[in-house]
């Protein structure tokens, strides 16, 4: 054999070991999961639950770091930018990592050419709620009034791109069904306003407005599941109110940055399945009104890839924008 064939033969095989050994030696450093929310609602507390447990599977602490704003591109935009070496990671919800980049002007990422997804973490489905003031019953009678005096009624959106806007525009969208959208600036002023009866009625999430609900202050009228929710035993699902394809949840998951290794993802993967078979895990979420599901990254890249194509022509045909 030449002499240089030999050093390049020696050079591969090193270069080989040395990034086996980077693999095998990830983590050895604090991992940064960035949220796009400030502290306290569903995507970061979900990300503060999770946390303990990774640490605790990969030996080394998870930094739970808030970068609200711009329908959460700017957390998205810092975790696509940043090094694909496993170290930083993104707590992705269906506004900031599939809706926002549609609906804003700031073309900063897409899902499939700039993250890796990792693994879905919770899944919160939808109640459709009215101020118990409308003389309605069911979901049939809100359609009816609504298609009787068209945009006379009002939905309280916490926000345009948002999943509970969404939800109320594929309703439309299914029952020919129209009404007047009022954006607010997050769910609280949009609960606020809808038990007041300055708006109508809402789309939010169970865990949200189940205590409203049992103190009477709001009606439910039908839950965005394919099975009635233990929660709310009483309220019947959209499929059994004669309205199909209504079926939404609000996720939450993890990506990488494009580029992160398989091996990587694979380990982050099969630590989060064993976070959230923990039971105590489980119950914190249902206590969230939120169901706790782990995947692997092939199965949850197919389930953002399904979510994308389902709701991508919703926010085109109601020409939904933001600034």
């Amino acid at each position: 054999m030449h002499f240089p064939s030999v050093l390049r033969a020696c050079a591969a095989i090193a270069l080989s070991a040395y990034a086996s050994l980077g693999i095998a030696a990830w983590p050895d450093k604090p991992i940064k999961i960035v949220v796009p929310y400030p502290p306290g609602g569903n995507v970061d507390v979900a990300a503060r639950l999770i946390a303990p447990g990774l640490q605790a599977e990969l030996g080394q602490p998870f930094i739970v770091d808030n970068k609200p704003g711009a329908g959460g591109m700017i957390a998205g935009e810092q975790v696509a930018r940043a090094d694909p070496d496993g170290y930083t990671l993104f707590m992705a919800a269906n506004g900031p990592l599939l809706f926002s980049p549609l609906i804003f002007k700031r073309q900063a990422y897409k899902w499939d050419r700039d993250f890796e997804p990792i693994s879905s973490i919770s899944y919160t489905p939808l109640v459709l709620q009215v101020n118990p003031k409308l003389p309605v019953k069911t979901v049939g009678d809100l359609i009816a009034m609504a298609k009787q005096d068209p945009n006379k009624l009002t939905m309280a959106s916490p926000g345009a791109g948002t999943t509970n806007h969404l939800v109320s525009e594929l309703l439309q969208s299914l029952t020919g069904a129209h009404w007047t959208t009022a954006h607010y600036k997050g769910n609280a002023p949009a609960t606020t306003d809808l038990i007041g009866g300055q708006v109508d009625f809402n789309f939010d999430q169970i865990s949200v407005a189940l205590p409203y609900v049992k103190e009477g202050r709001l009606r439910a009228l039908a839950v965005t599941t394919a099975e009635r929710v233990p929660s709310m035993p009483d309220v019947p699902t959209f499929a059994e109110a004669g309205i199909s394809g209504m079926e939404a949840a609000t996720f939450t998951g993890l990506l990488a940055p494009k580029g992160t290794p398989s091996d990587i993802l694979n380990r982050l993967s099969a630590a989060l399945t064993k976070v959230l078979a923990d039971p105590a895990i489980i119950q914190r979420f249902d206590d969230l009104g939120a169901q706790a599901g782990a995947s692997t990254p092939e199965a949850f890249t197919k389930y953002l890839a399904a979510e994308d194509a389902r709701w991508t022509p919703i926010i085109e045909r109601a020409g939904i924008t933001a600034n």
